[in-house]
């Protein structure tokens, strides 16, 4: 089997599925809120080290993301509450001492936490795995009062027995396998474990920060996507996410295209702003794990 832990499909031959009560287009909003600490390598930057020598502190890229976490984020969330929508927030724990002020907005908003680690390190490099997933999970749930359902690996960076590790936290969905524009149940030892769609194509890191594309550039995906969709959704549902930034799409020059996105989703015929226990409950309802789900 090329993928070890989903089997093959094509995605327009999967199980049928009924309409999300909002539409057929579920569009999901992930906005990426990191702590990126000041003492210790940025984990990308946008300021090449002079001579080729990274140093710490590095100042230039890490007030790169504390621009984001200062003027970006708060854009963000006006742009999406003032327009009645939602969306969920793939979060460091540690965000919630660092960023006090994020956290508490983000949650008076009513967004759903996603699991994030808690720094911006990925699993591999962050110590030992299952201590900084449960601590990450207990920190938001002692900040939020709920206990995140969902977990999204810093730069969706995975071990051999990450889902493993998830299940036995009581993660019920992850959002690393990139793989269909719907669900599907991902097989571990420890049990079925959903994995939801998210996105590299049309992700503000990807397409800013990595590829280097004009401002535009992430508007343009949205809309071509969204035409498709609606051909597309006629026949089968379409989950379509967005991985967001603040100091990528929060930025000036990008702002007015990330709301054109947002209008452009608003007006499409059949799209529903949901998060990501809406897209896991509506999916489960209708396609239970089955029962020899476990490798």
């Amino acid at each position: 089997m090329a993928n070890p832990r989903i089997p093959y499909r094509f995605s327009n031959e999967g199980p049928a599925l009924a309409s999300h009560a909002g539409g057929n287009i579920l569009v999901h909003l992930v906005v990426n809120v990191e702590h990126w600490e000041f003492d210790a390598p940025m984990p990308r930057t946008i300021i090449t080290p002079p001579h080729g020598k990274e140093t710490v502190p590095d100042v230039p890229n890490f007030s790169w993301v504390d621009y984001g976490m200062r003027c970006g984020l708060p854009r963000i969330i006006e742009a999406i509450t003032s327009r009645g929508l939602t969306a969920s927030t793939s979060f460091n724990a540690s965000v919630i001492g660092a960023y006090p002020r994020a956290a508490e907005a983000m949650h008076t908003a009513g967004w759903e936490f996603i699991g994030h680690g808690i720094h911006q390190k990925a699993l591999n490099h962050a110590g030992a795995e299952a201590e900084v997933v449960t601590t990450s999970l207990d920190m938001i749930a002692a900040f939020t009062g709920t206990r995140p359902r969902g977990w999204l690996g810093p730069g969706l960076r995975e071990s051999h027995t990450t889902p493993e590790t998830l299940k036995a936290a009581g993660v019920d969905y992850v959002f690393d396998w990139v793989v269909d524009d719907l669900p599907n149940w991902l097989s571990t030892a420890n049990g079925p474990l959903l994995s939801l769609p998210y996105n590299l194509e049309l992700n503000d890191s990807i397409i800013y920060a990595i590829e280097k594309h004009s401002s535009e550039e992430m508007f343009t995906r949205v809309k071509s996507t969204a035409e498709l969709f609606v051909r597309e959704a006629q026949r089968r549902p379409r989950i379509l996410t967005l991985g967001l930034h603040p100091h990528l799409i929060g930025v000036p020059h990008r702002f007015g295209s990330f709301e054109r996105m947002l209008d452009l989703l608003m007006a499409t015929p059949g799209t529903s702003f949901v998060q990501g226990h809406d897209i896991a409950d509506w999916y489960t309802a209708q396609v239970p794990a089955a029962p020899d789900c476990a490798t």
